[in-house]
């Protein structure tokens, strides 16, 4: 057995271990089995890497055959390249330092070993995700990671609102993985293999906007809708922080969510040759980054906030992506990996500290209470606004650049979502670090800072979110771009079938100015924040006393609601109907009606039964002349048919 197949093997022993036996593994070894799964995943991803670094090409490695139908196969197999390497560091690092923190977190909870089996098996599903070799593996990843979620979101399932919000988002994600079901439909029927090289290599012989290869990307684009939280199938994720923070933090900030992009950025040949494509993700992205941001300005539940700072900058991702730059798309992949799950994770550090509070209205002067979770805040927040030289800054100027270029309106737009981020994250820092407390009494005793395993991870993410920009600097700075010269390689179909793919022609003073008003309007929005929101003032009033405008945006723009009246409540006005109405009126009413007509017939028939020999010798006479008339009528009638016989000589 290969390091490459022990990767997404050791966590799915984790959950062997701590899923069958979570009953009776004593407390004590469940987190060292968790943990040690994703460590040691961790560990065989480092080996393969430095492996592959030696001999950088791309690995095809085959587990077994699936199935064979005629010519058509379809192996379980694994593919190493640059990009699923990036990946899989994401997903065991991040992972590792989540499972850790988890430890301590849920350290209190009665279903601890479930909790880290379910952890693992995630990891194990979303390591197939990005590790197949084809569609099909990609799609049993896909669908695994979508279960987990719903276990996860759902874990403490004696809430009936946390069970729904598990069911909202299996079902939601449902909606886009059909339209993915299709895409891989149409790509066998086209080119029959899902094998990416080989149908990256048929690709090519395909000319640009070619209608099939559009089809194919809208229907992938609708199943990374759903997984990746855009509109109009976004509405899951922020119901979604029902769940456990460290599930916030691993599925819907570092890895699950950003399926959706890694699925495009894998499949950038056929995105390349749908160019109408692309324009429609980047209108789509663009208009989810508006929108997350939007209601993410009058959020006053700390998971929530962050949860809409995921859909916009999930948004950035796609507008990304659309103006092909599938680089710096994922580039904000990997720098929001880091600065969100801090963001996360320092969150939970906060409820952890407020005996489970999360409303920001009711928290405030906790700076000096727990000053890691603090400071490690502050430096998320920095990052996520833009500030140089924090990651969020180079990843997202990359993102501006390419919009700029693209479209002056679509970068006005970003920047102003940009400002809206700046603004919202800062407000919720000053609300939640400065001012005075004001929690209770009780909640003020028990303030306390988080034990080493949650603050140690938040430390970790905290460094990654101020370092982790520099492996891509801007052109204008002459150091070297690291992750796109790794990635280069990965693009090689697009460059196939695109000669100019990858060039942008922007003059050193133009791209000194975007990322001076880029950082500028970062800075005015936290300057904003802080003359309302900073040292305690401006808090937010209560839900009942919010009004107009500001109410509209605070409720979300009541899309929830216009979701329940144009898709929930007709299919259960529909299903009301066929159970009072068509099950019991229409169809109970024709099989009682079949059995009422029996028994009038046999009422009529049961005369018949007279009990007199000679009224029966009478009827069975009768009936042998029926059946002897009914027997002889097609010869009388051909006979009388046929003319007269003529008598020769007569």
């Amino acid at each position: 057995m290969s390091i490459l197949t022990l990767i997404p093997l050791f966590p799915l022993i984790g959950f062997l271990i701590n899923g069958l036996g979570f009953r009776k593994i004593p407390k004590s070894l469940v987190a060292p089995i968790g943990i040690g799964a994703s460590l040691l995943s961790f560990i065989a991803v480092v080996i393969v890497y430095l492996n592959f670094k030696e001999n950088p090409h791309v690995i095809v490695e085959q587990v077994f055959d699936w199935f064979v139908v005629g010519d058509f196969k379809v192996s379980l197999s694994f593919q190493l390249d640059q990009l699923s390497i990036i990946m899989l560091f994401i997903i065991t690092g991040v992972g590792t330092l989540i499972h850790l923190y988890s430890a301590g977190y849920m350290s209190h909870d009665e279903g601890y070993g479930k909790f880290f089996a379910y952890l693992n098996l995630f990891l194990f599903a979303m390591l197939l995700l990005v590790m197949g070799s084809n569609y099909l593996v990609m799609f049993i990843g896909w669908e695994g990671v979508g279960l987990c979620s719903y276990l996860l979101i759902g874990f403490w399932n004696k809430n009936p609102d946390y069970g729904n919000a598990a069911r909202k988002a299996f079902i939601m994600n449902r909606v886009g993985d059909l339209g993915f079901l299709i895409g891989i439909f149409l790509i066998i029927q086209n080119f029959g293999t899902l094998e990416y090289l080989e149908v990256f290599e048929k690709a090519k012989s395909f000319e640009s906007g070619s209608g099939i290869i559009v089809a194919i990307t809208v229907f992938l684009f609708v199943g990374a809708m759903g997984k990746s939280a855009q509109i109009p199938l976004f509405t899951w994720l922020p119901d979604a922080m029902a769940g456990p923070t460290p599930v916030s933090a691993l599925i819907h900030a570092a890895t699950m969510v950003t399926s959706g992009i890694y699925m495009i950025v894998r499949s950038n040949v056929l995105f390349t040759l749908a160019p109408a494509t692309l324009e429609f993700v980047a209108w789509i992205g663009l208009a989810t980054a508006l929108l997350g941001a939007t209601i993410g300005l009058f959020q006053n539940d700390i998971k929530k906030v962050l949860a809409y700072s995921t859909v916009s900058q999930l948004g950035y991702m796609f507008l990304g992506l659309g103006v092909m730059a599938y680089t710096s798309g994922f580039f904000h992949v990997i720098t929001h990996a880091f600065f969100k799950a801090l963001l996360f994770l320092g969150a939970g550090s906060v409820i952890h500290a407020m005996s489970n509070e999360q409303d920001i209205r009711k928290m405030g002067g906790l700076w000096s209470k727990i000053k890691i979770t603090a400071i490690t805040f502050l430096i998320g927040t920095i990052a996520i606004s833009g500030i140089p030289p924090f990651a969020g800054f180079f990843s997202k100027d990359e993102i501006f650049a390419h919009v700029y270029t693209h479209s002056k309106l679509m970068w006005a737009l970003a920047l102003l979502g940009s400002f809206m981020t700046a603004f919202y994250m800062f407000r919720l820092f000053f609300l939640t670090f400065t001012g005075s407390f004001r929690g209770t009494d009780d909640q003020e005793h028990h303030l306390h800072e988080s034990p080493s395993s949650m603050t140690i991870p938040l430390i970790v993410l905290a460094v990654l979110s101020i370092v982790g920009g520099f492996i891509g600097f801007p052109e204008v700075f002459h150091l070297p771009h690291g992750l796109a010269t790794f990635l280069e390689p990965v693009y090689e179909g697009s460059k196939a079938v695109l000669p100019t793919f990858g060039e942008v022609h922007l003059d050193h003073n133009t791209e000194w100015l975007l990322m001076g008003v880029s950082v500028a309007v970062a800075a005015a929005a936290i300057l904003l924040a802080y003359s309302i929101y900073g040292r305690g003032k401006g808090i937010p009033a209560e839900d009942s006393e919010i009004g107009g405008l500001k109410n509209v945006v605070y409720q979300k723009y009541y899309i929830d609601e216009i979701y329940t009246a144009i898709f929930i409540k007709p299919v259960l006005a529909f299903s009301s109907f066929l159970g009072n109405i068509f099950d019991t009126k229409i169809l109970d009413g024709l099989v009682d009606g079949v059995g009422k007509l029996v028994n009038w017939l046999s009422k009529y028939v049961r005369r018949i039964q007279t009990g007199s020999i000679a009224f029966y010798l009478f009827l069975m006479t009768f009936c042998i002349v029926l059946i002897l008339a009914f027997n002889l009528y097609p010869f009388l009638m051909e006979a009388a048919a046929k003319p007269e016989i003529q008598i020769p000589g007569k």
